[in-house]
């Protein structure tokens, strides 16, 4: 979405979407009510396991392609086409966590803001597009389907002396730091259900754990770049 970056950053911070600026949970809790209460609840639950099983296969969520799946099983329905509607519509930016714009604009002062996120062709990019997130990093802007397998190509694109990866998923976290090591520092913010899942205790622990993104605020650049680098890390 933007140009190739050139100059060798001192850092570069990296910024997942999902339960970490955008409260995703609280979008799919909503989804799940239009859906009751527009098509009833057989059709929920239906939509749920195919989304469910669409996710499984790419391992990403894929809102519209679920959708997608669940017309060709209901092709003379029309009403199912709202739902459309209410993915494409959706106010994004009223589900931005408490000072998660200001958390980037603090980011700012010390390096570019880039969302590094996952997910599909059209939803992902609308929803960081609605949220007011493309225009709050300028732009900087990927999308891709494992984000943890294409940090040779952020690398080239964004390169910078260290890097800070703020993502509510711990595996993502971990899978960054085995590649990255001293030269990343990991912030996990514990915000919606992957980051409270029972599994996060089997993981290392983050160079940094906070309760809400906005918390990150609170810390400075010297800190995030000590954090990374604390006795016992890589």
């Amino acid at each position: 979405m933007t140009p190739t970056t050139k100059t060798r950053n001192q850092v570069v911070f990296l910024l997942d979407v999902d339960n970490t600026l955008l409260d995703n949970d609280q979008v799919t809790d909503e989804l799940s009510s239009f859906l009751t209460r527009e098509l009833g609840a057989d059709c929920r639950d239906r939509y749920w396991a195919i989304f469910d099983a669409l996710r499984a296969e790419l391992g990403y969520a894929d809102y519209l392609g679920a959708l997608q799946r669940y017309r060709l099983e209901n092709l003379h329905d029309p009403e199912i086409l709202c739902l459309s509607s209410f993915l494409v519509n959706y106010p994004f930016a009223d589900r931005l966590y408490p000072g998660a714009l200001d958390v980037v604009q603090h980011l700012a002062q010390w390096g570019p803001t880039v969302i590094l996120t996952d997910g599909d062709v059209v939803f992902q990019p609308r929803k960081v597009e609605r949220s007011g997130l493309f225009d709050a990093v300028a732009g900087r802007v990927l999308i891709y389907l494992h984000k943890e397998r294409e940090l040779d190509y952020v690398e080239k694109r964004f390169p910078a002396e260290h890097y800070v990866l703020v993502d509510d998923k711990i595996r993502i976290l971990t899978a960054a730091k085995d590649i990255w090591g001293a030269r990343l520092t990991t912030v996990f913010p514990r915000q919606g259900h992957y980051a409270h899942a029972p599994d996060v205790a089997t993981y290392p622990a983050p160079d940094l754990t906070i309760e809400r993104i906005g918390d990150l605020h609170d810390h400075n650049l010297q800190a995030l770049l000590h954090a990374a680098r604390k006795e016992g890390k890589s």
